[in-house]
């Protein structure tokens, strides 16, 4: 294989890459609280290719000498965008959605035997019974939801009515008297870049994020939590945008497949030639 081909070939299967993280964004356009993934190429290291000199292009000449040639491209990243979908109106009592940006529920998720707090903007919560006449508030997934007090919410079984505010207190009826029995607890992403998909709509923070950076400088706790009752935030996929990206990267993909192509037919013209 030739140095074309291998350009090729590289960018081919970068490119598949991303055709991939497309058709995840499109199948997620209907899934409460995800959020577009955008990927970003960057070029592969290119090699100088130095000529004879030629004493005539000396003088006055501020370029090296010879070609630099590329290696093809590579994915280089993947980024979230964390910016609010459209607001659905479900007229549910435990449906919540958040109204600023980078802000997140908190879920304990036990993996491994481990529990580990991820976080979500899917706020269509449910109640699911458990022991001594209660109840845990989860999500779809029956992950416990956290509170303020970082520890999960339950209440008792006997209530007439449940609601949640538009400040995340979550508001109990028993015989005809509300009395606020919960908070929901959110927190706010001051490094958003750092979180990483761990799938169901849910975000973790990396071993390598923790290490290199204090918990209080990638989340902190909001102070003010605004929030709307009866609601789901969508996706914010943007189907026009990806449809576009989808049709572009085809056609990068068979400009690099036509490249092969055309390279083997004109080797085998080359060894025909006696």
């Amino acid at each position: 294989m030739t140095r074309m081909t291998f350009q090729a070939a590289a960018t081919m299967g970068q490119l598949q890459k991303r055709l991939d993280n497309i058709a995840n964004n499109i199948a997620n356009t209907n899934t409460t609280g995800y959020k577009n993934r955008d990927a970003n190429f960057s070029s592969l290291l290119s090699q100088q290719i130095n000529l004879e000199a030629d004493p005539t292009n000396e003088t006055g000449r501020l370029t090296p000498e010879g070609l630099r040639v590329g290696t093809g491209a590579k994915l280089g990243h993947t980024n979230f965008d964390f910016t609010q979908g459209s607001l659905q109106t479900t007229d549910r009592n435990l449906d919540v959605a958040l109204l600023e940006d980078n802000q997140f529920f908190q879920v304990a998720v036990e993996e491994n035997g481990q529990q580990e707090v991820r976080y979500t903007r899917a706020g269509n919560f449910y109640l699911s019974p458990m022991e001594n006449d209660t109840v845990m508030l989860v999500t779809s997934n029956g992950n416990p939801v956290l509170g303020a007090n970082q520890q999960p919410i339950t209440l008792a079984d006997n209530m007439e009515d449940l609601t949640i505010d538009e400040n995340g207190m979550i508001n109990v009826t028993r015989n005809g008297v509300q009395v606020v029995e919960g908070q929901l607890g959110v927190v706010e992403a001051v490094r958003p870049r750092l979180f990483e998909a761990s799938g169901e709509s849910l975000f973790r923070l990396s071993e390598d994020s923790l290490t290199n950076y204090p918990l209080n400088e990638i989340i902190n706790d909001v102070d003010t939590i605004r929030v709307q009752s009866g609601a789901l935030e969508g996706s914010n996929v943007d189907i026009a945008k990806q449809t576009t990206d989808m049709i572009e990267t085809q056609r990068a993909y068979q400009f690099n497949a036509r490249t092969i192509s055309m390279h083997d037919q004109i080797n085998g013209l080359i060894n025909q030639l006696r």
